[in-house]
């Protein structure tokens, strides 16, 4: 497929380093899709706003895409809930690198709402069909967090739902957030497509598993905030060691993210938030927070872990999931959002209730007492992972380009 794609990216550059405030699953989406897509024959600009002067304009990431830093508002690192007031100047800086290089894109594909937003005003400018993925959708983090966390604001639920109306097809990561799309927006199921994330299968692959003297180490993976439950997951820790003092000995939770790049006073108070709830259950010596990790290092982090560990209340796919799974490291989860959707139970991992730190401690001590189970697990996730490389998503959204450039081009004819 030959064809010049704009994707948009506006609070989240895909370049950046993981695990920080806005860092995460969706920087790997945007950068892994966007360099498989160029693999066939697809040109891709990424479009995200400047964080930094020093930071070149325009980064060649492979032969085919680039990613052009934009100025919009402040460049820094800069709280996402203020960025709509800074989307005219992102949009206009978008228009004007087109204008100045020549371009006429065929296709938009923006992703999260704010980036939708910006990329439904460049559909009418420039007339060409846009796809929209959000990520996240505002209706689930509310009743997920509820009063743990400030509320989506209501302008994001309306513009999310403008969106749906507007945009000429949905990606949906998982069946259940399609539903959810349907439910909580009223959106059509017909204009939702569901295509999965992906894995870089050369870079997340087996590596040599813990041995029996290192068999207790938990690991965790993301962003620190509220909605990924990690208060749940420590007091799992204290609760497993009080119940089990033999597992102390050995047991380590590694808690990798948490760089203060973006709303740092919100994420440095999780942080330490967390630290103290650690403190208050003696076991701050079993918890160690290990930053921020490049994305290169994390298959030894998920190679010695014996079980990674997602407490979330809400996540739309979870591809930390999935990146476990392929290094044979069997992942226990909320049954939430799009973890059931990978996480296959009792078969390449367990799904818990959300929030039941109990019945978590009680399902970590159980694995971790059953080595056998374990590596049982272990083969039957990096199987089940093979099914989810960049190459099959990457031609399932060609095929969804293809099918709306074909509508556009039908709908043209019949203006004639």
């Amino acid at each position: 497929m030959s064809a010049r794609l704009c994707v948009i990216s506006a609070h989240s550059c895909p370049l950046a380093t993981l695990g920080g405030k806005e860092t995460g699953g969706m920087n790997v989406y945007v950068r892994e899709l966007s360099l498989e897509l160029a693999t066939g024959g697809i040109t891709v600009d990424v479009f995200t706003r400047s964080q930094s002067p020093q930071i070149a304009r325009v980064v060649p990431l492979a032969p085919g895409v680039r990613v052009i830093h934009v100025p919009a508002g402040p460049e820094a690192p800069y709280d996402k809930g203020r960025l709509w007031e800074h989307l005219p100047e992102f949009v206009a800086g978008i228009q004007r690198f087109a204008r100045q290089e020549g371009i006429r894109y065929d296709l938009l594909h923006t992703h999260y709402w704010l980036s939708g937003w910006a990329g439904w005003m460049l559909k009418g400018e420039w007339g060409v069909p846009q796809v929209q993925m959000f990520h996240t959708l505002a209706r689930l983090k509310n009743h997920a967090v509820q009063d743990r966390a400030p509320q989506e604001p209501c302008l994001r639920v309306e513009a999310e739902r403008i969106i749906m109306r507007m945009a000429d097809r949905i990606v949906a990561a998982s069946p259940l957030e399609k539903a959810h799309m349907n439910w909580y927006y009223n959106c059509p199921p017909e204009r939702v497509e569901v295509v999965p994330c992906g894995i870089n299968l050369q870079l997340f692959r087996p590596g040599p598993r813990p041995t029996t003297r290192g068999a207790s180490s938990l690991l965790y993976v993301g962003r620190i905030e509220p909605i990924k439950g990690l208060d749940v997951l420590i007091r799992a820790v204290g609760l497993l060691v009080r119940g089990s003092p033999a597992l102390r000995e050995g047991l380590e939770l590694r808690i990798i993210g948490g760089e203060a790049d973006e709303d740092a006073r919100m994420q440095n108070r999780e942080l330490h938030r967390l630290k103290r709830l650690a403190a208050s259950l003696g076991i701050e010596g079993l918890v160690r927070f290990m930053g921020p990790q490049p994305q290169e290092a994390l298959p030894a982090f998920y190679a010695r872990a014996a079980l990674c560990v997602l407490p979330s209340r809400y996540e739309s796919f979870g591809m930390v999931a999935l990146e476990a799974m392929a290094c044979g490291t069997p992942v226990i989860a909320s049954r939430v959002g799009g973890l059931p959707f990978i996480v296959r139970d009792g078969a390449t991992g367990l799904l818990v209730p959300e929030g039941n730190s109990r019945l978590l401690a009680d399902t970590i001590g159980q694995l971790l007492r059953d080595e056998r189970r374990r590596e049982a697990m272990s083969v039957q996730a990096a199987r089940f992972a093979q099914g989810f490389a960049w190459s099959r998503v990457a031609e399932q959204i060609a095929g969804l380009y293809r099918a709306v450039l074909a509508r556009r081009d039908q709908s043209a004819l019949r203006l004639r």
